[in-house]
């Protein structure tokens, strides 16, 4: 039976953004100059100008190192590009003006797997991976071989990762390469509660479990639950933490996450969160600030039960998560976690 006209546009399509992604996952060509004894680190991060939370890891990184005396910098694609959906003032270089040596360090971050193997056998590589459950989506399992995607870079120092969900995952992957964790940062200045909300609204974000969602949302209208859905979409930061402030209760569709700053961001601005770990959630999913879930029924039933307690009740609790959020996930405990990691391999060579 031959396809449809519609099929067959699919396909194309689908080719078409396969294509595509192949194309934007590949490391660029860096050549190896000789060492100079005075290594830099090199974030490599995509030309992405869009709210996307790992180039937003990647440039406080950059920040916090150049401030604890290691030489590093973004490094970009274009000429030019910076990412400007966030203030910084982040040391960026670009890729045609890189002068790239054996003593230098790459920071790869893991969307760049399946290229990874291209990367000169004379680069220092330390992967960046802050998606592990994601490391092997973009990789056939019959065109790869054992070890992919990290097993052909020639000088891999090692693996940084975000939780220790991930790291723990990583280990089992790789279990011959050493893994590091920097933890990730919610901004207090940002995202901390506000008065205590008196708006009966939940708060949910639009990027996983859609068709669970979906179904959450519809269940929740039958039962007649009056409380108003806010969608988190189309916000900047700053919007997005003015509205959770606002909003005394969050509900989390985590799932396959290396962390979930999402839920980690609400329980700072004092929302009280129930729903899915998603992963990297289970080190601060604490069930006395909050309640973690394992299935649909138990999320709605869940969700019943915390819209029928009064507001000063859910902001009372949501504060006690802030302050332990705030406390685990802050730039000073960064700071540490990056001496740890960066000071061995930038030392002088």
């Amino acid at each position: 039976m031959l396809p449809s006209a519609s099929g067959t546009a699919r396909a194309a399509l689908g080719r078409w953004r396969s294509h595509r992604d192949r194309r934007w996952r590949r490391v660029p060509q860096i050549r190896v100059h000789p060492g100079t004894g005075a290594p830099t680190v090199y974030y490599l991060v995509p030309d992405v100008d869009t709210p996307h939370g790992g180039v937003r890891v990647a440039y406080r990184h950059v920040d916090l190192l150049n401030d604890l005396g290691v030489r590093a910098a973004v490094l970009h694609a274009a000429p030019g590009f910076r990412a400007t959906w966030f203030p910084n003032a982040t040391r960026v270089v670009d890729h045609g003006s890189l002068r790239f040596c054996a003593d230098d360090l790459l920071v790869v971050p893991e969307v760049y797997g399946p290229s990874m193997h291209t990367i000169d056998p004379e680069a220092r590589v330390l992967v960046f991976n802050q998606g592990a459950y994601l490391t092997f989506d973009a990789l056939d399992l019959e065109d790869t071989r054992p070890g992919s995607p990290y097993g052909e870079i020639g000088r891999l120092e090692g693996i940084m990762t975000v939780s220790r969900d991930s790291a723990h995952l990583l280990s089992l992957s790789f279990p011959d390469v050493p893994i590091h964790i920097a933890r990730p940062v919610v901004d207090g200045g940002l995202f901390h509660p506000g008065p205590p909300p008196d708006r009966r609204a939940f708060a949910f974000t639009v990027t996983r479990r859609g068709p669970e969602r979906n179904q959450v949302l519809h269940m929740l209208r039958a039962l007649g639950v009056d409380w108003d859905p806010v969608p988190l979409t189309g916000m900047s930061e700053l919007q997005m933490a003015e509205t959770l402030r606002e909003t005394p209760l969050f509900v989390s569709f985590s799932d396959r996450d290396g962390f979930g700053l999402p839920p980690a961001e609400a329980m700072a601005s004092g929302c009280y969160v129930v729903g899915y770990p998603g992963g990297g959630g289970e080190e601060f999913f604490d069930p006395g600030y909050c309640s973690p879930v394992r299935s649909t029924a138990e999320l709605v039933t869940e969700l019943q039960r915390v819209m029928g307690l009064p507001l000063p009740e859910l902001a009372a609790v949501g504060r006690r998560a802030s302050a332990a959020v705030l406390q685990r996930y802050d730039e000073d405990g960064l700071r540490d976690d990056l001496v740890r990691i960066f000071a061995p391999l930038t030392a002088m060579r």
